[in-house]
């Protein structure tokens, strides 16, 4: 005789107990998931950017060996050129390129250098060259490049600083504090800047401007500034009235904070003076039209040595 053996059937205890259980791996699950969701979020490269990133990986750890093998053999460049392939198989190309920093420089003398690497594996781009490349510039102080991958060649200009003009005998060229030339410009454009002549001015642009910054009060009348001689130089001030400074920088330094306090007590800027010839270290002559040079620079020594006691 047949007979039917029944189980029992699951308690109500572990049938709650299992679905607990079933809970809460969910819960571990969803967690999980929402911490990958974030740390996703936080990385600084888009879901596709990433994709490429880890198939570069991939694709590299595949091209190690043949670097390796090319390189027992004495093949250094086939095994650059194998990374460069596989970088460049991966999206990791120069594409674009974002230039900052730049107001007074033509951009397109910067982008004519950076995009002759377009195209080009990020591995293949030679940075410190190109860097060299960009300091040549006549406005570039400083540059840094960057890649910024998968495509993006970054280039911080840092530029010089106009400072004043070089008046030269065919042009006018704008130079920056060292005398540094940035560019040719037209008469207009150097209007209200410090104009600086003579041969060897631009080498001696530092030197003056310790020497003007001597006599802050003058500094702003100063329209021109002619360097004779290779010894000295004549002020020009926007009176049309000229100084002439004695030799040496201390000296001129000197002479000009002199020449500072007579103007503030006598108000020489903006008289029937035409020159202020102070090369003599004890006295200063004055030429106005009309009168003789030398009555007028005996009052002027007098008065200097007055000053001075």
């Amino acid at each position: 005789m047949s007979q039917t053996i029944r189980r029992k059937a699951t308690n109500v205890r572990k049938t709650a107990a299992a679905q607990g259980k079933k809970a809460r791996v969910n819960q571990a699950k969803a967690r999980t998931g929402s911490a990958l969701d974030m740390a996703m979020a936080a990385l600084p490269f888009s879901e596709a950017q990433l994709h490429r990133i880890f198939l570069f990986a991939i694709l590299a750890g595949a091209a190690v060996l043949a670097v390796v093998v090319a390189s027992a053999a004495g093949l250094p460049a086939l095994a650059n050129l194998q990374v460069a392939q596989v970088a460049s198989g991966a999206g990791f190309e120069v594409r674009h390129v974002d230039v900052r920093g730049v107001k007074n420089l033509n951009e397109l003398k910067v982008y004519e250098r950076a995009l002759a690497q377009r195209d080009r594996a990020m591995p293949l781009v030679d940075l410190d060259a190109l860097r060299q490349d960009l300091l040549g510039l006549s406005w570039v102080k400083d540059a840094r490049v960057s890649r910024q991958l998968p495509d993006t060649l970054v280039i911080d200009i840092v530029e010089r600083e106009p400072h004043a003009v070089l008046r030269k005998a065919d042009r006018f060229v704008l130079i920056d504090e060292t005398g540094h030339e940035l560019e040719t410009v037209a008469r207009g454009r150097a209007q209200g800047k410090l104009i600086v002549s003579g041969l060897g001015a631009g080498q001696q642009v530092i030197a003056l401007s310790r020497v003007l910054d001597a006599a802050p009060a003058l500094k702003p009348r100063v329209q021109e500034a002619e360097w004779i001689g290779n010894r000295r130089w004549n002020i020009t001030f926007k009176t049309g009235q000229v100084l002439a400074l004695p030799e040496g920088e201390q000296e001129a330094a000197s002479a000009l904070v002199s020449f500072a306090r007579l103007d503030g007590t006598n108000r020489l800027l903006g008289g029937k003076v035409t020159i202020f010839d102070m090369r003599a270290p004890d006295r200063i002559y004055l030429r106005i039209p009309g009168r003789e040079a030398e009555a007028a620079a005996i009052k002027a020594g007098a008065t200097r040595k007055g000053e001075a006691n």
